[in-house]
């Protein structure tokens, strides 16, 4: 019987030692051009976004721990509103249109479930939180590799792990929706299991919860289900996706009570600002910071084949669900949305750990083949 295509990859313990000679020719031959072109690509991007004024600021609130103008002081004022004991959604919309943010579409309009921590824990109490989901997304990943990769692999995925959440030790971190949503999808990722998998999904959707952006992770997991049959978990992420069309309704229905005519509305998401955005995005959110994006923006790009050369179920998801976010960044992200790439940490830059496994086996194909034609 034919094995569906998920099954087939995780038969494979390391599936790039099993491509044919060409292709992985290919792989190393189209992995060196997109690094040199990253060189060149991102410095306009880059370029660009600290000529805009408002991004500056948002870069700055996000990575040097101020956040005076900008998302992060909208967030906040709509925060303390909402401890206060005003309605979400006037304190929302209200601060929004003060200051000339879009309410239309309604997705303009974060959900209000961190505003609701907030209410409980405090901003600060976010803050932790942010800290404590970084603990355990570093926990999980190292049992989660035990017995994967070698004990050098597995610790350098933990250091890289805090080096990809590195926003989370910010005094800012509890008002980043996206850097909370992708530590939950970070532990998500790690806690799945064929056998017991049911605390990802809760995972998952939280983040879910928090950003909506996180829909395309779960999709990916209901098509990963289908794909093998797993029909407990197809029903149960088809649930969750369920759950979550009725809260994004209701949403949109406490943003629209609220929007008069004349409301600001959103120039949309069609900029086509290229993959070299979600590249930049990695330079500046990480601890890639330290290195000049020339460098880190190629570096950046390893993480990927070190994903797909790990190899499994979690190496496969990994590296599609990467892949995919970052082209939908490439595709409808507009600069000032560079932030979405907080979605894929701190999980992503875990990659770079596994690239000398992923290049070992590529250049053992080469190997493998001049041995066979002697």
């Amino acid at each position: 019987m034919a094995r569906d295509p998920v099954s087939w990859w995780i038969s494979m313990e390391r599936p790039l030692r099993h491509l044919p000679r060409g292709m992985a020719l290919t792989m190393l031959a189209a992995l060196a051009a997109l690094m040199v072109w990253s060189v060149f690509a991102t410095a306009p991007v880059e370029q660009a976004a600290l000529s805009d004024e408002t991004a500056q600021t948002e870069i700055e609130a996000e990575v040097e721990e101020n956040a005076d103008d900008g998302d992060l002081a909208l967030y906040r004022r709509i925060s303390e509103r909402v401890i206060a004991g005003e309605g979400y959604y006037a304190a929302a919309v209200g601060e929004q249109r003060a200051s000339n943010y879009p309410v239309r579409p309604f997705v303009t309009v974060r959900l209000p479930t961190l505003a609701m921590i907030h209410k409980g824990t405090g901003i600060d109490g976010a803050r932790w939180l942010a800290l404590a989901l970084l603990t355990a997304s570093i926990l999980a990943f190292l049992w989660r590799l035990r017995d994967v990769v070698s004990p050098v692999e597995r610790g350098g995925a933990g250091v890289l792990i805090l080096f990809g959440g590195a926003a989370a030790i910010t005094p800012e971190a509890g008002l980043i929706h996206e850097l909370l949503a992708g530590l939950l999808l970070t532990l998500a990722l790690a806690m799945y299991s064929p056998r017991r998998w049911w605390p990802s999904l809760i995972a998952a959707g939280l983040a879910l919860a928090l950003r909506e952006l996180a829909a395309p992770f779960v999709l990916l997991w209901l098509a990963f289900a289908l794909m093998q049959k797993r029909w407990n978990e197809v029903l149960s992420v088809a649930a969750l996706l369920t759950v979550f069309a009725i809260g994004l309704y209701l949403h949109y229905l406490g943003v629209d009570a609220q929007r008069i005519p004349g409301d600001p509305i959103s120039p949309g998401w069609d900029a086509l600002a290229g993959l070299a955005l979600p590249l930049v995005a990695l330079s500046k959110l990480t601890a890639l910071l330290i290195l000049p994006t020339w460098l880190a923006a190629p570096l950046a790009i390893l993480s990927l084949l070190g994903w797909l050369g790990l190899g499994g179920r979690l190496g496969l998801f990994a590296s599609l669900w990467f892949a995919g976010f970052f082209t939908a960044m490439a595709l409808f992200a507009r600069p000032e949305n560079f932030y979405w790439v907080q979605l894929t940490l701190p999980a992503y830059l875990a990659g770079f750990a596994f690239t000398s496994r992923a290049l070992a086996d590529l250049t053992h194909v080469f190997r493998a083949t001049q041995t066979q034609n002697h």
